[in-house]
């Protein structure tokens, strides 16, 4: 009679990074906010690797800010090292699509205002 054997344990996925991102001043807001993304979403300079669909927990400050915004939120974009136009490495996070990233998109865009509209470079495109 043949013994047992143990059922394999799926992998448990990994947990998600836990980031905090201080965005201090208007121009650094501007130049990692993504708009391209429905819900919105932030670039994170970052040499940690990363792939499109990692979870990504952050706790964003926005500029002249006390207020830490939760974020539970997925890479959507990955800038490489080495990438071309000397951009900085590190990933887009897409905010989720509920009413709390909602109204951090629209918080965002407050604080911009006008520098939405704006043709300087930003971190993604």
């Amino acid at each position: 009679m043949a013994e047992p054997v143990p059922a394999k344990l799926a992998p448990s996925s990994p947990r998600p990074s836990v980031i905090q991102l201080a965005i201090k001043e208007k121009a650094a807001l501007y130049a990692a906010y993504i708009p391209l993304f429905s819900e919105g979403g932030v670039f994170i300079p970052t040499n940690k690797e990363y792939r499109i669909g990692d979870d990504i927990y952050m706790l964003l400050s926005l500029p002249n800010e006390p207020q830490r915004y939760p974020v539970a939120g997925k890479v959507a974009w990955i800038t490489p090292a080495k990438a071309a136009n000397n951009r900085t490495q590190g990933v887009g996070v897409q905010f989720p699509s509920d009413d709390k990233s909602r109204q951090l998109k629209l918080r965002i865009e407050e604080i911009l205002g006008a520098h939405l509209a704006s043709e300087r470079p930003t971190q993604t495109i």
